[in-house]
């Protein structure tokens, strides 16, 4: 009996043995990440919301405050009840709906066109040489300042205000397109074209990825510009969209819906920026690859 205590007593004072092999894999890794790190990303995500929140309150305040008059510049609490009356008798929708179609439609024609005109001019001289002229006449011409020409040319209906967008959105789009086309890198082309590749695969594999952000830049500049002059022609001659809601409220002195629209022109505006960009960066992931 006392040998086998004795045994036992031994077998528990063993010395660890060195088996040669590394346990720590076994074991799974923590990230930590550094205190420094996560403030970082904090402040990278609130500081936005912290302004917009800031610039609210004092909006909110100033009227209450008297500091401007309420009548003018109603509280932002007014405000949203205003907008949400709006929406629920179905004025919002409708208005935002209207400039929604009319913005998007001339931005989709603009973007058709400007893309394919900008690398022919970029890529072929003899095209440049002929359209250069008439375009530099066109492209320091207002958008703003042709409306009058529009509406006598194409009526004071849809067509009009849809060409407007489409001018508006065309130049943009067309001279990022023809910049991103030209500072494509001469010596990624002629690896292209010592490899065999076809034009069409050269546009596809060379020029268009090389030129996607330039592109993006003119499609953003050509996404807010159209939206601002759509609203600006709404204002004269509609009989519905955003900008025909804010003359309207306007005339009719309910000033809260007012503000209500112009709040949604801001909404609408983030809406299209955020797709854009969430576009942009799949197409350049596809261009990393």
């Amino acid at each position: 009996m006392s040998s086998a205590v004795h045994f036992a007593d031994a077998a528990l004072e063993l010395p660890d043995l060195d088996t040669g092999l590394d346990t720590s894999a076994a074991r799974p890794k923590r990230t930590v990440l550094p205190l420094a790190a996560i403030a970082r990303v904090a402040w990278r995500i609130g500081k936005p919301t912290l302004v917009i929140a800031a610039f609210l309150g004092l909006w909110e305040a100033a009227p209450r405050l008297g500091l401007v008059d309420e009548i003018f510049l109603p509280p932002f609490s007014t405000v949203v009840q205003a907008g949400v009356e709006l929406i629920r008798n179905g004025q919002m929708w409708d208005n935002v709906s209207t400039s929604l179609i009319r913005s998007l439609v001339g931005f989709a024609i603009a973007l058709v066109v400007a893309i394919p005109v900008g690398v022919a001019i970029a890529w072929y001289k003899p095209v440049a040489d002929f359209l250069n002229p008439v375009l530099e006449l066109f492209r320091n011409t207002a958008a703003l300042a042709l409306l009058p020409v529009f509406i006598l040319i194409l009526g004071i209906g849809e067509t009009s205000k849809i060409a407007l967008v489409v001018y508006a959105g065309f130049f943009p789009i067309l001279l990022n397109t023809i910049s991103g086309v030209r500072t494509v890198d001469p010596l990624l082309v002629k690896s292209a074209v010592s490899l065999g590749f076809s034009p069409l695969r050269l546009f596809q594999k060379v020029i268009l990825p090389a030129a996607v952000p330039a592109i993006f830049t003119g499609i953003r500049m050509a996404a807010s510009g159209s939206i601002l002059v759509l609203i600006a022609a709404e204002m004269f001659g509609a009989r519905a969209g955003l900008g025909y809601l804010i003359t309207a409220a306007q005339q009719n002195f309910q000033i809260p819906d007012m503000y209500a629209g112009i709040v949604a022109i801001a909404l609408v505006g983030l809406a299209y920026n955020g797709v854009l960009v969430a576009i942009e960066r799949r197409l350049s992931r596809w261009r990393a690859h």
